[in-house]
């Protein structure tokens, strides 16, 4: 597998509603990256083999810790399914979709590895992303211990361009971290034991700094909002992305870029060739290089979802 190892997902699967454990989820990430390192998901029906060395190496576990782990999660794999909300683009209702991960799983003891079949509509949300996805290194992800840590991290990641997430209910927040409804009624277990654990880990483990605010309705605490943002290097966690090596304390509201290296990504000719449409020929930025180079960062730092023909990082390895 290669070194960097890109998960990306559509932001429907960032958002939607499931309960898997860590080495499902684990096993997910491995097959996403697989799928994508292959090109293996062109077809429907086209299985995966995911090895328990790359278990252990991505996820730093022991041998037998991987096999296990894997053989778990081929049961869990099997029983679990997802539901998320699409609007229809023909009538523009929104409309409440339910879906099983795969279509078949099955563990070869003696491959040492597990073979899956993406279910059908699993597949256009994991591959072939054209609109808004969010996408971040597998190892950002890989110390986690707590299956809410790893689901907090991808919804809170989702809104990397503004350093803050829209307001989430307390049920939508519960579904989509998978907490069971008869487990942490009680809004202090809910903060002890999911968020603030969550929080903790995401916190000591990855690329940024989180934190939550609490809102309420009277003496009731009704939703939740995520402040973030990245790490320097001095702050520790995660080891940055080399694309975010730049000079210290160069601000950027894309996490892991700075000014410099945004400037080497909108000069990219196939830059240029994906989002000349953006600007007007006749404005300043259409007729000046410089002025096409400022209003193009200045996009960049201020909403990063229009920009998602391919993943930005992309122009700067070109």
């Amino acid at each position: 597998m290669a070194n960097k190892q890109i998960v990306s997902k559509d932001n429907d699967l960032i958002g939607a509603t499931y309960s898997l454990g860590v080495a499902e989820q684990r096993l997910i990430f491995l097959a996403i990256i697989e799928a994508r390192e292959q090109n293996k998901l062109i077809d429907v029906g086209k299985s995966l083999r995911i090895y328990a060395k790359s278990y252990e190496q991505q996820f730093n576990v022991e041998k037998h810790t991987a096999y296990e782990a894997m053989k778990r999660a081929v049961d869990g794999l099997y029983e679990a399914g997802f539901s998320y909300d699409k609007i229809d683009e023909a009538s523009g209702k929104n409309i409440h979709y339910k879906s099983r991960w795969v279509e078949k799983i099955a563990y070869a003891d003696e491959l040492g590895c597990v073979e899956l079949t993406f279910a059908s509509d699993v597949i256009p949300l994991i591959t072939r992303l054209e609109n808004c996805y969010t996408e971040y290194e597998l190892r950002q992800v890989s110390s986690l211990q707590s299956e809410y840590a790893i689901r907090l991290y991808e919804l809170i990641i989702r809104w990397r361009s503004v350093g803050k997430t829209n307001k989430i209910m307390i049920d939508d927040l519960r579904a989509m971290l998978g907490v069971d409804t008869e487990k942490y009624k009680q809004m202090n277990n809910f903060k002890a034991k999911v968020l603030d654990h969550a929080i903790t880990q995401i916190n000591k483990y990855t690329d940024i700094s989180a934190e939550y605010e609490q809102h309420k309705q009277g003496r009731v605490i009704t939703a939740f909002t995520f402040k973030f943002k990245a790490k320097n290097k001095k702050q520790g966690g995660a080891v940055q992305d080399k694309a975010g090596q730049g000079k210290k304390n160069e601000p950027s509201n894309i996490v892991g870029l700075n000014d410099k290296q945004l400037g080497r990504i909108v000069r990219n000719a196939q830059f240029i060739a994906d989002y000349n449409h953006l600007v007007s020929p006749t404005s300043p930025a259409g007729q000046n290089s410089p002025a096409w180079e400022a209003e193009m960062i200045n996009r960049l730092k201020k909403d990063i979802t229009p920009f998602n023909k391919r993943p930005i990082r992309d122009y700067l390895e070109a």
